[in-house]
């Protein structure tokens, strides 16, 4: 037996053994946080922003409309970003470039990354004034190279030419990879863009995969989904747009790899975490992934109002004396337009314009 004085000794030494021991698990508890890379889906409505944290350092790949400038640097603001190491505008669109101004003003920027194009419109105008004003330059993308986000490495996938009729092949597409996870960013790239990526031999594999133009027909071909084999699918899109997006074409593609997927429309703003091997997901808005069987039936069963699951009878443009339907804004309608749904407008033998591309 011991005496009482050597079991209080033996006691405390036991308690401090046990007090190192567990500093050192909240030490390797708090590296592990350290090591778990974050992509935030920021729910911008018809338009794109996406928050990358790794390691310390983030990234804002695009950053919604102009009226979405004070929502987005509100949420950075909420997830402790206080410098912005890669700002990437995918392409010059008003719902990606709208809300860049106001987020480059509010905090510390590294880089900037945007595609060799220019748009006449105020909102790239305003963009580039406030990159000059900050005496920074805006590097151009080359295919292929890669720089350091934290642990993780993003390569660049796109553009490769330097010429597209349509603006949206301009976008800036980025692979990212962390540990055995890997990630791609599409902007609003098309199949003309997805055809490059293939016929230069380029690793699109990705578990997650931003889908090109929010979910239209015109990206995500069938080639290139098969080329990505992607385990989930990430849809950025506002309830009721009148583009119809996501397009159904696309989400029977989707359903047809079982293709799991989010919609912003939907699921709200959606945080993907990674710690290089195992992903998950939370959501801020409906939960689960919309074509699993749960997820169908709360949408179903009127747990939401109908108009939520993102669809409404898209409204296109006709003229008495023309044979195209078109989207309001297309640069080929003259005198008089006439709003029409979109059943009625294909019932009565109307094509699609293919100058606007509206839905089909």
């Amino acid at each position: 037996m011991f005496s009482k004085k050597v079991r209080r000794r033996m006691l405390s030494f036991f308690i401090l053994i046990s007090f190192v021991l567990g500093l050192g698990l909240l030490s390797i508890e708090g590296r592990a946080q350290s090591k778990l890379i974050k992509v935030h889906y920021i729910d911008v409505g018809q338009a794109d922003s996406i928050l990358v944290q790794s390691g310390g350092s983030n990234m804002l790949i695009d950053a919604g409309n102009r009226e979405d400038e004070g929502s987005i640097t509100k949420y950075l603001e909420k997830q402790g970003v206080k410098k912005l190491d890669f700002v990437i505008g995918t392409h010059p669109h008003e719902d990606h470039i709208g809300g860049m101004s106001g987020v480059l003003k509010a905090f510390s920027v590294g880089k900037i990354i945007m595609p060799k194009v220019t748009s006449t419109t105020k909102t790239f105008r305003d963009l580039l004034l406030t990159i000059k004003g900050k005496g920074m330059k805006v590097t151009t993308p080359i295919v292929g190279n890669s720089f350091k986000l934290g642990e993780a490495v993003c390569t660049i996938m796109a553009p490769s030419g330097n010429s597209y009729e349509d603006i949206n092949n301009y976008s800036v597409v980025i692979r990212m990879v962390y540990g055995s996870n890997a990630f791609m960013f599409e902007g609003d790239a098309e199949g003309v863009s997805e055809k490059e990526m293939l016929s230069k031999g380029l690793n699109v594999k990705a578990d997650v995969l931003k889908l090109g133009h929010h979910g239209s027909n015109s990206s995500s071909t069938e080639a290139f989904l098969d080329a990505v084999k992607p385990k989930y699918g990430i849809i950025s899109c506002g309830k009721n747009n009148d583009y119809g997006h996501p397009h159904k074409e696309t989400l029977d593609k989707l359903n047809a790899r079982k293709i799991k997927y989010y919609r912003t429309d939907i699921n709200g703003t959606i945080v993907c975490s990674s710690d290089g091997k195992n992903i998950s997901f939370t959501t801020t808005g409906v939960q689960g992934f919309i074509n699993t069987k749960e997820t169908k039936e709360v949408l179903s069963n009127g747990n939401l109002n109908k108009n939520a699951t993102g669809y409404k009878e898209p409204i296109v443009y006709i003229t008495k004396s023309g044979t195209k339907y078109h989207l309001e804004n297309c640069t080929t309608l003259k005198g008089n337009k006439i709003p029409i749904k979109l059943t009625e407008a294909k019932a009565k033998g109307y094509l699609p314009c293919k100058v606007c591309k509206p839905p089909e």
